[in-house]
């Protein structure tokens, strides 16, 4: 029986709408001189920011914990992007602060650029690491379970 998911590929996939996300919101904050940054960065706090942290927390929960059980020899290749995960988390934080200080739009996007470097590094070694590990998994699994809100 051919399985109907490739694991890693779906993972890519959230990885790109991630990225999208992102690149929506620097162009939302770009276009117009009336823009309400603190409103706009807080709608992408609750959305960019809420998917990206709801895919850690999915990872570090569910599809992390699979992995390790599978292949115990990537405990480091995990304990790396939990610890990732953790930097990001508190990155958003402080993107999180700076909106209730309603940023410029020069501070929002230095929030927004220390997010997205973490981030491109964390997903381009998750990637580089766990795709072929992944699309090697068979099995039915809840893919919101696995890779969070985005699947």
């Amino acid at each position: 029986m051919e399985r109907l998911t490739a694991w890693g590929d779906e993972l890519r996939s959230v990885h790109q709408k991630l990225r999208k996300a992102l690149a929506l919101a620097r162009t939302s904050l770009d276009t117009g001189e009336t823009v309400d940054l603190s409103g706009d960065l807080l709608l992408f706090c609750r959305g960019f920011c809420s998917a990206l942290t709801g895919h850690h927390r999915s990872e570090d929960g569910s599809l992390f914990p699979h992995v390790a059980r599978l292949r115990p020899d990537l405990a480091p290749v995990i304990a790396k992007l939990s610890q990732d995960h953790n930097m990001i988390d508190h990155l958003i934080g402080g993107l999180e602060k700076a909106i209730a200080d309603s940023p410029t739009a020069e501070v929002a996007h230095r929030h927004l650029d220390g997010i997205e470097a973490v981030m491109e590094t964390h997903f381009r070694y998750e990637e580089s690491q766990l795709i072929s590990v992944l699309n090697a998994m068979d099995g039915e699994f809840d893919k919101t379970e696995l890779f969070g809100p985005l699947t």
